[in-house]
């Protein structure tokens, strides 16, 4: 449902095809690739079914939920990095404010997580613990140190990293609007708009991917060095799987990026801006990217 409405709004306003419609357009896929591996996840819950082709869907698992979290980060951060320049340093040229680099920017983020998730399918093979064969499980016992070298690769280069430099030009960005005229109500309008941009940006980083890679990580940890503790290994395996749904929820909470990031709403928030410089400085900015 959620996805449908990103798409439709996209859709309505593809004749603004700048920047960030690029980048949104690329999330939007990120919550297509999300349903695909749910779909993909459910052959999985029966594997005594599915014994000849479990491998195939493990890797394609695998390949899916990776590519779906981490290219979810790294478009975010790349919309807090184009909101930076485009704001705080409008009346700057930058590539990043145009569409021909932004569209071989996000290829090139798609090749990497292509071949992130093809290392990490063919790294964490299927394997037979007992007489269950299992996927993407605690209960793997030989890829134990496996799960623990990736998840902090994962966690500090596909969360943190992408966090602190998502929050580092949203403040830089919320500094910029404390100097905002808002003697109007339209100046007034552009400051909240702005600062709900930036709230809806941090909120989808905090709630959909922090419980996932702080349970994960404590969950790989526990199994490293205190295997014995069956019982709450198997509590931080079912909510890990549970922070699937804030993981989820991304793809709801989108679209209030996309109507925040308007058209309209940007080109009203540079004519309120003090010390505006002369028009044709605002249109060789691309004050937010033609979008």
């Amino acid at each position: 449902m959620c996805t449908t409405v990103c798409v439709s709004f996209l859709g309505k306003n593809s004749e603004y095809k700048g920047p960030v419609y690029i980048h949104c357009c690329n999330l939007v896929s990120q919550s297509l690739v999300f349903k695909t591996a749910i779909e993909v996840q459910e052959p999985l819950q029966y594997p005594e079914q599915q014994v000849s082709t479990l491998g195939q869907y493990c890797y394609t698992n695998i390949a899916l939920l990776s590519s779906h979290f981490y290219g979810s980060t790294i478009f975010l951060t790349l919309i807090s990095i184009h909101r930076y320049v485009a704001v705080v340093h409008f009346n700057r040229s930058s590539c990043i404010k145009r569409k021909e680099f932004v569209r071989k920017l996000c290829a090139g983020v798609w090749s990497l997580l292509l071949i992130q998730a093809l290392i990490f399918a063919f790294t964490l093979p299927t394997s037979t613990e007992g007489k269950n064969k299992q996927c993407l499980s605690i209960h793997q016992t030989k890829l134990t140190e496996s799960y623990f070298v990736i998840n902090f690769i994962l966690f500090i280069f596909g969360f943190l990293l992408p966090f602190f430099v998502s929050a580092a030009c949203y403040s830089r960005l919320a500094n910029t609007l404390t100097r905002l005229n808002i003697s109007t109500a339209k100046g007034l309008k552009v400051k909240v708009k702005s600062q709900r941009m930036i709230g809806v940006c941090l909120v989808i980083f905090a709630l959909c991917f922090l419980p996932l890679n702080v349970v994960r990580t404590v969950g790989v940890i526990l199994k490293k060095y205190y295997p014995q503790q069956c019982r709450l290994l198997l509590q931080f395996e079912t909510a890990y799987y549970a922070t699937w749904i804030f993981a989820g929820v991304n793809s709801c909470l989108d679209p209030l990026l996309y109507y925040f990031g308007s058209q309209n709403f940007r080109d009203t928030f540079q004519s309120f801006r003090r010390g505006q410089v002369d028009i044709q400085n605002r249109s060789d900015s691309e004050m937010t990217g033609n979008f």
